[in-house]
């Protein structure tokens, strides 16, 4: 079920009156309806006369004059004024908000729901984690944010595919098949001495090497590397994914897709990639000057391979063949985003750490190139996030040998906490994560806040039925109620905040920027609990149940269930599980 948004709702009233005002077939795109920046110019503002006046040729404020009047006639506006150079802003009545509340009880956990994307088809790709250890909590970020991003565009419309991309063809894997190697000649009993430097010297590969032990027995003790490195290195890839499948379920967090970059090279499609872009005059033999504002002494350029990224926006051109003429990494991430393309992605968002940040332009530019520009791809860099303990930073884990794991912060403070402060902060910006403050009950921590709203709502629930039948609680027969009393500043406040939710998901989801959501929740926590307060303090009157006057109390029911609807609808596009009930 789909819900219109209240600036869709009089934008169409706009459009509306602008039907004799403007020629027939304006183009009326640029016409924008949205919040005013001030809140008390009123509910709607819209450039509406700005961007048309050049239609007929009339001065901005002459046109706005002229559709201000006509909205006049429109009962849901209150008051229409004309701002400035000719800025329309429209204050709208109780009954128009009212009404938005009904919808939200009508629709259930899917108001908000959205047909923007149109079921176009994009591909999120997150984590893709190198498959050499347990995920770090910097994983974490990533696949918070690639997650609750791929909710997000679901929501608004979008056909989605979650996707992981297997790092499993460079020599990394290589390395933790030695290391594994180790671990296995470990487990039949050796003393292997310290881990030898370069190795992986994490716990998690002990249990590992005894699987391997039990499986095949002394098999590879004694036979060559050549012999070995092979079987080991799928056996421990394999393996590895498992960890890191079993560490993302915990996190909520279950991708479509896998994709293996060995399985890419192999089957030759870095190959046709390169060949594909070599028929185009895009790959040529060259060479690179050393990097700027970096001296080399002893740099010697060397003849290479190189494709034309510098024709697609990008620094300079880039190497995609080695000096002993494998490929580069770049060469089998161009085979890899040639291969989504052909596989009916013409649009991808990739979430990457932000130390890839000098990567962006040239995957830009390769994208282009592959897709003749039929493509886009969208880089949602993560940075950093601070482990912190009541301000001091936590200690390394044992278990990985050099960071803490991200299965170790869930089992600490839950997955929807993790989650949920995992998007309290744009991506791009570093993150600090205290464990104390995560789970601390306090309006300082902005999990239990949106959580407290949503168990308040459902207490306020519970204790109505001592007062109304089940049949009187249902969302139809609470809309159905006297909602024209909810008439109190505070109460439209919440009201036209919920019904700000449809808009919320769909410029979020345009923006890719899923961090919007947890603002979204706090704003409208905030504003339930100053209603709640005022009841509470200042005006008894205000209070959610009256036994002495059934008919308003009815009234904040149906508000309080839609404001419950709202916050776990939004919940469920961060990932996290609302709670009914709260205990110390």
């Amino acid at each position: 079920m789909t819900t219109l948004n209240a600036f869709e709702i009089m934008r169409g009233r706009i459009e509306a009156a602008l039907t004799d005002l403007v020629p027939a077939g304006t183009d009326v795109s640029r016409v924008t309806v949205e919040p005013p920046r001030d809140a008390t110019h009123g509910d709607v503002a819209t450039n509406a006369a700005m961007v048309l006046c050049k239609a007929i040729g009339a001065k901005p404020r002459d046109l706005a004059d002229k559709i201000v009047a006509k909205l006049a006639d429109d009962a849901d506006v209150t008051k229409a004024e004309v701002a400035g150079p000719g800025f329309i802003n429209l204050t709208l009545s109780d009954r128009f908000w009212h009404a938005r509340l009904g919808e939200i009880l009508g629709a259930g956990t899917d108001y908000g729901t959205s047909k923007a994307g149109a079921g176009r088809r994009v591909n999120v790709e997150y984590v893709s984690a190198n498959p050499t250890g347990p995920m770090h909590v910097g994983h974490g970020r990533g696949a918070v944010v690639g997650d609750a991003l791929a909710g997000l565009l679901a929501k608004a419309g979008f056909d989605v595919t979650r996707e992981y991309y297997i790092n499993d063809a460079g020599s990394q894997v290589d390395t933790l098949a030695r290391s594994l190697h180790l671990r296995y000649r470990q487990a039949l009993g050796e003393q292997i001495g310290e881990i030898p430097e370069g190795y992986y010297p994490g716990d998690y590969l002990i249990p590992i090497g005894a699987a391997l032990a039990k499986r095949d027995g002394a098999k590879w003790h004694n036979q060559p590397e050549s012999e070995w490195l092979a079987p080991l290195r799928h056996f421990a890839v394999d393996e590895m994914m498992k960890l890191i499948r079993e560490d993302l379920k915990a996190l909520g967090v279950v991708h479509d897709v896998f994709t293996s970059e060995r399985a890419l090279v192999e089957a030759g499609e870095v190959t046709n990639a390169i060949a594909e872009l070599e028929s185009r005059d895009l790959i040529y033999t060259g060479t690179l000057d050393p990097p700027k504002g970096k001296v080399i002494e002893d740099y010697e350029a060397r003849p290479q391979k190189l494709f034309r990224a510098s024709q697609f926006g990008d620094d300079v051109d880039r190497p995609v063949a080695k000096s002993d003429g494998s490929w580069t990494y770049f060469a089998t991430d161009m085979a890899y985003h040639r291969d989504k393309f052909r596989r009916g992605f013409s649009e991808m968002v990739d979430v990457w750490g932000a130390d890839h940040g000098g990567y962006v332009k040239r995957m830009n530019a390769a994208v282009q190139a592959l897709t003749e520009k039929k493509g886009r791809i969208d880089v949602q860099l993560c940075q950093m996030v601070n482990l912190m303990q009541n301000g001091e930073p936590v200690k390394m884990s044992k278990r990985s040998g050099t960071f803490v794991t991200l299965r170790d912060l869930i089992d600490d403070v839950g997955k929807d906490v993790v989650r949920f402060i995992m998007l309290t902060r744009k991506n791009d910006a570093q993150l600090e994560f205290d464990l104390a403050k995560a789970v601390e009950q306090s309006r300082e921590n902005p999990v239990f806040y949106v959580q407290y709203s949503h168990a308040r709502c459902h207490s306020v629930l519970r204790h109505a039925a001592e007062m109304f039948t089940a049949d009187e609680l249902t969302a139809d027969a609470l809309a159905k109620g006297a909602l024209n009393r909810l008439t109190d500043p505070a109460e439209l406040a919440l009201i036209k905040t919920m019904a700000d939710w449809p808009r919320t998901v769909e410029s979020a989801a345009v923006a890719h920027e899923p961090h919007r959501i947890a603002y979204y929740l706090q704003d409208l926590s905030s504003y339930f609990h100053a209603l709640w307060t005022k009841g509470a303090r200042e005006d008894v009157s205000l209070r959610f149940l009256n036994e002495d006057d059934r008919e308003i109390t009815r009234a904040r029911l149906a508000l309080v269930k839609a404001l419950a609807t709202v916050i776990a609808s939004g919940l469920a596009v961060m990932g996290v599980e609302p709670v009914e009930e709260l205990r110390a």
